[in-house]
């Protein structure tokens, strides 16, 4: 090498070891920050729930590990319900299922340490900390405070969710806890013989108002003072709207819910009406009854709900009607709920104005929780003999356009269009696909992330976290286990349940750990 060029190397090397250490053995690398970076204390999670991921333990017997009185148990294992192909139920065993109430200790070792993340979103199984109506000859329905529940709580299901909640500590997981992800006790609800008919069932679950609203709450309280010190981020219900449509008006394969009867769109709004009452409740009785700053942000108890808020496009945007019908299926999917669970202002005719206000249900959201997977396309066809009395359900999806489309600027049209409008701070508290995991990543998860970060740029638009479903594949409903959405995959065929970081997982490990991407 010529002289000249060692020289020139010499100085180049002079003049970068201040800041890079040049031929230094303590030189560090530059880091160069993500493109799209997110705020500090932003919550990178994934979210999982019990009855999807909790039975088909490895090695614990099944008479400690399934949860055996939840009326989605029962759905998904009757044979009658299975055999009735219009429940559209796969009719996969729960034993194939991950088995997370054994092994959740280790899937919050890799979710804290392979995939870096800093939270985790799960749920409570109302019917296992309370899986029966009597105990002694003494009736649950006659206890009027939550220290009355404590006689009928199912102490080894609670210490267990207990000792659940410490792992996740452990592992450096701040705990997002839903308190009701679909399933009910069976003493609640009876999803079969409401299913024959809900004139020849008596526990009719969200059909009875008073009766519910008041257990739920009840419960929901309880649930706060036995795990408040533990937990201050709560979520009251999932997917309120997925319970109405695919319970009580229009079960389909893509999904359906007990009890799965069709076109009673009446009682499905009734039921409408009363899970809405319900959060409120259950928004109160979490904030009397958690007192306990459980994480040291000065805030005893977060409380929120989980709405599925989706984007409604007309499926021609050059047909008025068309155009009008998208107006009212984002009216119903995505404004209803919140409008009554922010503001107190309930549209019970369905016909786009608020002509009543409940205070008492008004202000009961700390946050927007939201589950967001893709887009609705929307189509101007009423449903016979209802449009009068209800008038926006003259509109309905255009299933013809697809009901899994990857639409990754919805992420951020809804999540901009919720914190505007009603000035709240966002969790994406879903967001995932189960299509092919090796370009997940690159197709799915990170164009979603973008279009949130965008939004993010936004000063009125505050999103506290992101929550990836799933931590692990899981029995996706009356799918059974044919839809895997999971960061980790899991062999259901082999015992063990073995788990397999996926390439999305890995890349969205990474995105955790940089704080962006």
């Amino acid at each position: 090498m010529p002289r000249s060029t060692l020289v020139a190397l010499a100085l180049v090397c002079l003049c970068l070891s201040a800041a890079v250490g040049c031929g230094s053995e303590t030189a560090e690398p530059r880091v160069t920050p993500p493109e799209h970076a997110f705020p500090k204390g932003f919550f990178w999670g994934t979210a999982v729930a019990g009855f999807q991921v909790d039975m088909g333990c490895p090695t614990l017997p099944a008479a400690q590990c399934d949860d055996t009185a939840s009326d989605w148990y029962q759905f998904v294992t009757d044979p009658k319900l299975v055999k009735d192909g219009s429940n559209f139920i796969k009719g996969d065993p729960v034993s194939v299922g991950p088995g997370f109430w054994e092994t959740y200790d280790a899937d919050f070792a890799r979710a804290g340490g392979e995939l870096h993340n800093n939270a985790i979103r799960l749920s409570l199984e109302w019917s296992r900390l309370f899986p029966k109506a009597t105990v002694g000859g003494a009736n649950i329905e006659d206890a009027k405070t939550v220290a009355e529940l404590d006689a009928f709580a199912n102490a080894a299901a609670r210490d267990h969710y207990r000792a659940m909640f410490a792992s996740a500590k452990k592992h450096g997981l701040t705990l997002l806890v839903t308190l009701n992800h679909y399933t009910l006790p069976l003493w609640v609800h009876d999803g079969k013989g409401c299913n024959a008919g809900l004139d020849k069932c008596t526990a009719r679950g969200w059909v009875d108002n008073k009766r519910m609203v008041g257990l739920i709450a009840l419960y929901a309280g309880w649930c706060a003072k036995t795990f408040g010190d533990q937990v201050d981020w709560w979520a009251t219900l999932n997917e309120p709207f997925a319970v109405v449509l695919a319970g009580y008006i229009l079960p389909s394969k893509d999904r359906t819910n007990p009890p799965a009867v069709y076109f009673q769109v009446e009682t499905g709004i009734d039921v409408a009406f009363t899970m809405m009452e319900a959060h409120a409740r259950m928004y109160d009785a979490v904030h009397k009854h958690d007192t306990t700053d459980a994480t040291g942000d000065g805030e005893a108890a977060r409380v929120g709900l989980v709405p599925n808020l989706t984007v409604v496009q007309p499926n021609d945007p050059s047909d008025p009607k068309a155009v009008v019908a998208a107006e009212h299926l984002h009216h119903i999917y995505n404004r209803v709920f919140l409008e009554a669970t922010v503001n107190g202002r309930l549209d019970r005719n369905l016909d786009g104005t608020y002509e009543e206000t409940r205070d008492d249900m008004k202000g009961r959201m700390d946050y927007i929780g939201i589950n967001y997977y893709t887009r609705i396309q929307a189509q101007p066809t009423p449903f016979p003999g209802v449009v009068d009395k209800f008038p926006y359900l003259d509109a309905t999806p255009d299933l013809n356009a697809g009901v899994w489309q990857d639409y990754p600027e919805g992420i951020g049209e809804m999540t901009t269009w919720a914190a505007k409008t009603y000035k709240l701070p966002v969790i994406i508290t879903e967001n995932g696909t189960f299509k092919d995991k090796a370009t997940a990543w690159d197709t799915f998860l990170a164009p979603h992330l973008t279009e949130l970060h965008k939004a993010m740029q936004d000063p009125e638009v505050t999103v506290l976290g992101y929550f990836a479903w799933s931590l692990l594949d899981n029995y996706e409903w009356n799918h059974g286990m044919d839809l895997r959405f999971g960061l980790y995959a899991v062999d259901t065929d082999n015992p063990a349940k073995p788990r397999t970081l996926t390439d999305m997982g890995r890349k969205y490990g990474l995105a955790a750990k940089a704080n962006g991407f």
